[in-house]
């Protein structure tokens, strides 16, 4: 018969409970909802009374706190654990590491880490098997003791787990200060319906831990609906009643030996370049070259198809944004202002960069609208690389470059020249380019299709000597025409009968200058004689 003890009752019988193994413990699991793998479990500590029965954990615990005897109950958990882990290791099952709690009071007493350290050496428990998890409010008022504590834990190779985040006042501070390995949210934040603004406010907490290259666990998850929301929001690791309920021992060497294993990822892997601290932070150099002298820059995450802007500079407002603001275009999305086309285009970029760790580039059409200037049409080249991962996620710097004048003027260059070769077809005028300093030809489409002419002649004008398309009767007037070009002459023409078949053409030559009066290049046209011309 279950009966609720007294704080006197309890603290009376606690030595016996030490000695009999009536503080016992129970374990988790932490599962990875994405894969239904086990990545861990958490021991938590229990009272089981041999007359009065079980005792719930918020009625002893601070007892314990308040008697100075939670420092001794850690201990026997986390020998009960090391002891269970020893056993596993002994079997043929794989073990997880398994998380144990560290209270503030375990922090300040003195020598609690050799402690715990001795009785790991004692059954020779890997380090890695073990997590250490601490309470946000252990920070609370003594942020200098816990930072003392963490950087001890770190050297011995301890991963640290940040308990019940979330559920105090402090958790920015907490989450900007301490060099926790891995956080675990508290669900009770999503009290009420999924989403609204405290999934808002989830879902950011998520964004930001993976820039923390911090995993971000999700506990006391009772619902298939919690679980799939956290996943859509890129938080895969559980722990709580949906999966399973605390189990004794031998029930979690169950668990153990049904569920396939993995271990818990790091939320984002940046590249070896990338410092996202330093990249974050206003005052360091890699800000000062983002927001300076790098361009239009921005920093955004693809995922599921879909694209948010993190972060711009202002290169990259000036060059895209319309006079839009830079509140408007980090609220934006980048990606419908794009038609299935182009978008094809971006996504293809995009997975080209993530599979060669390499720069990629393209050049996309996009529809943008302001406020202030309505809508248009702009032609955007986006030089992009990959710079994190996690899954299906990906994070992606890019520097862009508005390209639409020139799109338009290559577009009414392309115009012209497609008039030129209508109204040359009906001209039967043939045209090219000479090069002065490389002697080299450059002929129109009509010379390459109706004369044979290569689309490069080298040395010209000899291979067409060569050839018969010139007569050789005519060799030292060309050249010498040639030379004049060269030394300045702006024009210079000539009939001078072409092909085999020695039919009349006018050519002339109108020279090209470059800014010092030198001649560049020589235009040459040959349209044929008509009768009485000349």
């Amino acid at each position: 018969m279950e009966k609720l003890m007294t704080e006197r009752e309890l603290k009376a019988s606690f030595d016996e409970a030490v000695k009999e193994g009536h503080i016992f413990v129970m374990y988790q699991p932490k599962m990875n909802h994405s894969t239904g793998r086990l990545i861990g479990a958490e021991a938590l500590m229990r009272w089981r009374h041999p007359e009065y029965g079980l005792q719930y954990p918020s009625d002893f615990i601070p007892m314990l706190e308040s008697n100075d005897l939670i420092h001794r109950a850690d201990l026997c958990v986390f020998e009960q654990v090391c002891r269970f882990q020893k056993s596993i290791m002994e079997s043929d099952i794989r073990p997880v590491p398994i998380s144990f709690n560290m209270s503030r009071i375990d922090m300040l007493h003195d020598g609690y880490i050799e402690e715990i350290e001795a009785i790991r050496s004692k059954y020779d428990i890997p380090v890695k098997l073990l997590h250490v998890e601490i309470t946000e409010t252990s920070a609370v008022g003594g942020m200098e003791l816990v930072l003392g504590v963490l950087n001890k834990l770190h050297s011995i190779g301890y991963m640290v787990e940040m308990d019940d985040f979330g559920s105090g006042y402090s958790s920015l501070n907490v989450l900007k200060d301490l060099n926790v390995d891995v956080i675990k949210l508290d669900m009770r934040f999503l009290s009420g319906d999924i989403g609204g603004r405290g999934g808002t406010i989830i879902s950011s907490i998520v964004q930001m831990t993976k820039w923390l290259n911090t995993p971000v666990i999700a506990e006391g998850v009772e619902t298939i609906e919690q679980a799939d929301y956290m996943k859509s929001i890129g938080c895969s690791y559980v722990q709580g009643y949906l999966y399973s309920k605390p189990l004794a021992g031998e029930d979690f060497i169950e668990k153990l030996r049904s569920f396939d294993h993995e271990p818990a990822a790091a939320a984002m892997h940046l590249i070896s370049e990338m410092d996202a601290g330093r990249f974050w932070d206003p005052n360091s150099l890699e800000t000062l070259i983002f927001n300076s002298y790098v361009g239009a820059a921005v920093i955004f995450r693809y995922h599921n198809g879909k694209c948010d802007i993190l972060r711009i500079n202002r290169k990259y407002v000036k060059e895209i944004g319309m006079n839009m603001t830079e509140k408007e275009i980090l609220c934006s999305d980048p990606f419908a202002g794009f038609d299935e086309a182009n978008l094809k285009k971006f996504t293809d970029t995009l997975e080209r960069a993530a599979a060669s760790y390499d720069e990629e580039s393209c050049e996309t059409w996009r529809t943008v609208c302001s406020k202030i200037c309505g809508e248009d049409k702009i032609c955007v080249r986006t030089d992009l690389r990959m710079i994190g991962k996690a899954d299906d996620e990906y994070i992606y710097y890019a520097t862009v470059r508005n390209i639409t004048s020139e799109k338009k003027r290559f577009g009414e260059v392309e115009e012209s020249e497609r008039k030129f070769r209508m109204a040359s077809e009906q001209a039967n005028v043939y045209a090219w380019e000479y090069i002065f300093a490389t002697k080299q030809m450059r002929p129109c489409f009509r010379c390459i299709r109706d004369l044979g002419v290569p689309p490069v002649v080298e040395n010209y004008p000899a291979p067409l000597f060569d050839s018969g398309l010139f007569p050789r009767d005519y060799e030292e007037m060309y050249y010498d025409m040639l030379k004049k070009l060269e030394e300045g002459q702006e024009k210079a023409e000539a009939i001078i009968p072409l092909t085999v078949s020695r039919i009349p053409f006018h050519v002339r030559y109108t020279t090209e200058f470059d800014e010092t009066g030198k001649p560049l290049k020589a235009y040459g046209s040959a349209a044929i004689v008509i009768e009485g011309e000349g």
